[in-house]
């Protein structure tokens, strides 16, 4: 960990950690005061990719647990009662995440919260003696790791945003208005695969983790206006054919 001089490293290490201790994942995961988030972790893209969809980190007991104490959180000790909150369960277990998990809140500077969680399948005695005797040592690394992420995410300089295509800057702009996917697809007289690959390419673009946080770093960045003047401006957008 010490060694590491990328945060790209810090996914490497997150896999040698699940191997080390034999579990089915470990992860690492930032959240800052302002939005910005680093993941590293040993989860399935696929499950990874469908938690953003789903915008689960809205319901998920995990981070809302984590948010609420200082102290390292077994998972059955959250509130799992809500219907949102059991079907999101199935669905992570479905998906791999495994019915046992023990996640580390760490407060660092400026709001930030990170979390160390590494997660297994197997029965409660299990898991409870295999907790026992490895938490010590995964308070550590949290703090270890944390700290190193801290360190590579203060030397990295922000890249500059990249300018959005028409096609794009409309895309954002009409989901920013609240219009589902489906509309928009609609008013701008394409699929919605079609669309699906514009609001692609500018997250992308944007380094956003989610659609929503795309369309944020756009308005602040000034590159769309979402309100009833942005549509005048745009010179009436169904039908536009530039790219």
């Amino acid at each position: 960990m010490e060694q590491a001089e990328t945060l790209e490293q810090i996914q490497d290490l997150t896999v040698q950690l699940r191997d080390i201790f034999a579990v089915d994942h470990m992860v690492y995961h930032w959240l800052s005061a302002d939005g910005e988030q680093y993941g590293f972790g040993t989860y399935d893209p696929v499950w990874v990719q469908h938690y953003v969809e789903n915008d689960y980190i809205r319901i998920d007991p995990v981070i809302i647990g984590c948010f609420q104490r200082f102290h390292p959180v077994d998972w059955r000790q959250l509130d799992w009662s809500s219907r949102a909150a059991k079907a999101f369960r199935k669905d992570a277990i479905a998906h791999g995440v495994g019915n046992q998990g023990f996640s580390f809140p760490i407060r660092g500077p400026n709001g930030q919260l990170a979390l160390l969680t590494t997660s297994h399948t197997t029965d409660d005695a299990s898991w409870d003696d295999f907790v026992h005797a490895n938490q010590r040592e995964w308070i550590l690394i949290a703090h270890f790791m944390n700290r190193k992420v801290l360190a590579l995410a203060a030397q990295r300089r922000p890249e500059p945003i990249r300018q959005l295509s028409p096609r794009e800057v409309e895309a954002l702009t009409f989901l920013g208005m609240g219009h589902g996917r489906a509309q928009v697809a609609e008013l701008l007289n394409i699929s919605e695969h079609t669309l699906r690959a514009y609001i692609e390419s500018a997250r992308f673009k944007l380094g956003a983790l989610n659609t929503t946080h795309a369309v944020a770093r756009a308005v602040g960045e000034g590159l769309i206006v979402v309100g009833g003047a942005a549509r005048e401006a745009s010179g009436g957008w169904p039908g536009r054919e530039d790219e």
